[in-house]
């Protein structure tokens, strides 16, 4: 990819597989580029820190809440050229067309986020932007059942599965998500 042209890379998979991690990583190695970063994450993904991404392994960088794609572009500096969105899936639809946007203008974008909920279904944006990418990496947890692959994330509530129609945004961490293998993913339908 050349260095004058704009391109997105998505960074997927389920809860603890590392996508904050590897989006940080990613933008270290911009910075040492002389690349000029900006980070941008949902304000409503307040687990650890309102004004950083922070992967469950304790990584963090400085960020800009937002809470709508029309925010990311008001505070969207004009020599920005390394853009990283964490949790993409948590902003609206019009994500999409911002990202495209960016990367129509020369904008390198790095998005994160999970591409299934809790059921096991694809989760907001993330499919489409998938399709939009020039690179996707799905990356992988272990199954805290088995410790095989895993490539969902269970909900618990009180320690047992939540039920398929519970709400599908609920935001946390190791309290109350864990990352599954397809055989251990259970999502009860009554």
């Amino acid at each position: 990819m050349d260095q004058n042209s704009g391109w997105i890379e998505v960074v997927c998979g389920s809860m603890f597989s590392g996508k904050t991690e590897e989006m940080i990583r990613r933008l270290r190695r911009a910075v040492i580029a002389k690349q000029k970063v900006q980070v941008f994450k949902p304000k409503i993904d307040n687990r650890y820190d309102e004004q950083k991404v922070t992967s469950h392994a304790g990584l963090d960088y400085e960020a800009i809440p937002i809470n709508s794609s029309d925010e990311l572009l008001k505070n969207l500096k004009d020599d920005t050229t390394v853009v990283g969105i964490d949790e993409v899936q948590f902003l609206d639809e019009g994500i999409i067309s911002v990202i495209e946007e960016m990367a129509e203008r020369g904008i390198r974008v790095i998005a994160t986020g999970l591409d299934m909920d809790f059921r096991g279904e694809p989760f907001g944006c993330i499919p489409a932007l998938m399709a939009k990418a020039e690179k996707v990496d799905k990356v992988q947890a272990i199954c805290m059942v088995c410790g095989e692959p895993a490539s969902r994330t269970q909900r618990l509530v009180d320690g047992k599965p939540a039920h398929y129609h519970d709400p599908v945004v609920i935001v946390g961490a190791a309290e109350m998500y864990e990352a599954r293998c397809r055989k251990h993913h259970v999502v009860p339908r009554s």
